[in-house]
């Protein structure tokens, strides 16, 4: 029997018993990829006898049903209309996809501002490429679309010294922020690059309330020279527009003296990162 024929628009004419043939049908070829319908049922947590019942037309699944299904395929509640064929994917934030559900907690893009206020912050770690000097910039955070992001600038001798362009497009990077149960990390990234740092950060727990300390590493291989990962200070400068500018006039690779006090006693540089 060749595959049926759906005109655009004609939902609006269509009976229940149409309906439920078409998504009888497209939930045929959404299982189709399993190896049973019995495996298929016991990861969907639905009854087989019930789930024969969708998939024959004969019967519609309740609301929380549908949904469980359509997040299970990555699809949405079209596929009671429409062939599966003809539905674009899903948009899914990446860690709330059904197939990660439940394993980064129920809300890792939400980062209060209490937590990690708007605006400037000044950093510093040792650098990764010459042991004997610090990196010290400034990031900017921001929120938008219920998201929070972090974007900056890398020194431009860091670029200089490893024979890369120092353009302002070729220096920015930018990344998400995410929660964590001790604070956040933030996955930062230049324009069209394949390797990405990882940063972790926690409040720092002296009476300082507008630091964090952490580490951030790199996605490269384990060279002979270099680190790949490093302690790292932040702090919040907030509307402090001298020592923002200051901070912008200074950043750069840096000598130990030109770290904070407070700063390098929190990177610890007498003790290896572990």
């Amino acid at each position: 029997m060749g595959k049926k024929t759906f005109e655009p628009g004609a939902s609006r004419h269509r009976d229940p018993v149409e309906l439920r043939s078409i998504f009888g049908e497209n939930l045929r070829t959404l299982s189709a990829g399993y190896p049973s319908v019995a495996a298929l049922c016991r990861e969907l947590g639905i009854n087989r006898t019930q789930f024969n019942r969708y998939l024959s037309g004969e019967s519609f699944p309740r609301p929380d049903i549908l949904h469980q299904i359509c997040a299970f395929f990555g699809v949405d509640a079209r596929i009671l209309l429409e062939p599966v064929d003809t539905l674009g994917p899903t948009s899914f934030d990446l860690l709330t996809h059904p197939v990660l559900e439940g394993y980064f907690g129920t809300e890792p893009s939400d980062v209060p501002a209490s937590i990690f206020p708007n605006g400037f912050y000044r950093f510093v770690r040792r650098s990764f490429i010459d042991d004997s000097r610090f990196a010290i910039g400034l990031v900017y955070v921001l929120r938008d679309g219920g998201y929070t992001f972090l974007r900056g600038y890398e020194p431009q001798q860091a670029l200089r010294k490893q024979g890369l362009s120092t353009s302002n497009r070729n220096r920015e990077f930018r990344g998400p922020v995410m929660r964590q149960e001790e604070g956040i990390i933030a996955i930062v990234a230049h324009r069209n690059s394949m390797s990405c740092s990882f940063n972790f950060l926690t409040p720092e727990t002296s009476f300082q309330s507008n630091i964090w300390e952490g580490y951030a590493t790199r996605t490269v291989r384990e060279k002979v020279t270099g680190r790949r990962a490093t302690r790292m200070v932040y702090e919040h400068l907030g509307n402090d527009r001298e020592t923002i500018m200051k901070t912008a006039r200074m950043a750069g690779l840096v000598d130990l003296e030109d770290v904070p006090e407070f700063h390098a006693r929190l990177l610890r540089l007498d003790q290896e990162f572990r």
